[in-house]
């Protein structure tokens, strides 16, 4: 007996049927199924948290930094706004301002105007240079105002002589001759105007006395 024989003396026999027919039922035998690659079981999905709301915390912190930024436009074009007024405003009164100081050079030549033309000395040559300058003064916004029946505004003129007359009842006061016109630029006023005024009854049952319009 050799060493070989001896080794494998204590093995049982393992006997593998192997015939693909069976000999009691004669039905083909098939091999017993092994799951395949495909069968495999799929990896667990990866759980996401949620908040409170039910949104993912992702999409919150996205749409707050969304709100977030939107809300730093808004202020950012607001203040861009505020500015752009303020330096429109600050422009548009540097620019009155310097249309202020050069027609009040012309306001002593506009009175020696008005009295030329009051004594009918306003023709010829001179005139022609009259219109020009004051066409000048007219360009750069120059208003004359006051008139004869306007209501006395002490803001637009300067009463030198005051007549109350003989009014029973309510009155108002009024303008009655005009000795030299006021002027302004936009809501400048440049110089108010020299007047006399005189009292005016008012009809108790008039709810307002309108205002003439000034010339």
């Amino acid at each position: 007996m050799t060493d070989h024989d001896r080794n494998t003396e204590g093995e049982p026999v393992v006997v593998r049927d192997r015939r693909r027919v069976d000999p009691v039922t004669g039905e083909v035998r098939t091999p017993a199924e092994e799951p395949s690659a495909g069968d495999a079981p799929a990896p667990a999905e990866e759980d996401v948290p949620v908040s409170e709301t039910g949104l993912d915390p992702r999409v919150e912190e996205l749409t707050a930094e969304v709100a977030e930024r939107t809300a730093d436009l808004q202020r950012v074009s607001a203040e861009y706004a505020n500015y752009r007024r303020r330096v429109d405003r600050d422009r548009e009164s540097v620019l009155v301002g310097a249309r202020v100081q050069f027609v009040s050079e012309l306001l002593t030549t506009l009175d020696d105007i008005d009295r030329a033309a009051a004594h009918g000395d306003l023709t010829g040559p001179f005139k022609s240079v009259a219109d020009k300058i004051v066409a000048v003064a007219q360009k750069q916004g120059l208003e004359p105002f006051a008139a004869d029946g306007d209501l006395f505004d002490p803001s637009l003129h300067e009463a030198v002589q005051h007549e109350s007359g003989d009014v029973a009842g309510p009155s108002v006061a009024v303008v009655s001759s005009v000795l030299r016109r006021g002027y302004r630029i936009a809501d400048r006023v440049l110089r108010p105007a020299m007047v006399t005024v005189v009292d005016q009854a008012v009809d108790p049952s008039a709810p307002d006395l309108v205002e003439s319009p000034e010339q």
